[in-house]
């Protein structure tokens, strides 16, 4: 894979981790993976090293922070939650994407044939 697309693909994760922790609060890694997974049909399918590897990332940018708590199973678990850092980072790239879907959607509309500009 190319690295524009693995950046694109690695921006695009982190950008769902972000908005993930914005809306249910401090989660471990697990239920990060799994929250994305249900919101998006199953259309994402994260493994653990994809989903650590994002939390790492974002963690050494100061997007989000850990702290280690117990879980619902009553397991040690490293708890991740959004930094002020994080959430301005959130609204940038959700301004980003919303820009960029806008205008992939526009090309996508055209018919065969147009001569639109």
């Amino acid at each position: 894979m190319s690295p524009s697309k693995l950046d694109l693909l690695q921006g695009t994760l982190d950008l769902m981790v972000l908005q993930t922790l914005t809306a249910m609060g401090p989660l471990h890694g697990y239920g990060i993976a799994r929250r994305i997974e249900q919101v998006s049909g199953d259309a994402v399918l994260l493994n653990q090293g994809t989903i650590y590897a994002s939390l790492v990332r974002l963690q050494q940018r100061g997007w989000i922070s850990a702290e280690w708590g117990t879980s619902t199973n009553n397991r040690k678990a490293k708890f991740y939650s959004i930094t002020k850092r994080g959430r301005k980072q959130l609204s940038e790239d959700t301004a980003y994407w919303q820009r960029l879907s806008d205008v992939v959607g526009r090309v996508l509309a055209l018919p065969e044939g147009s001569s639109e500009k």
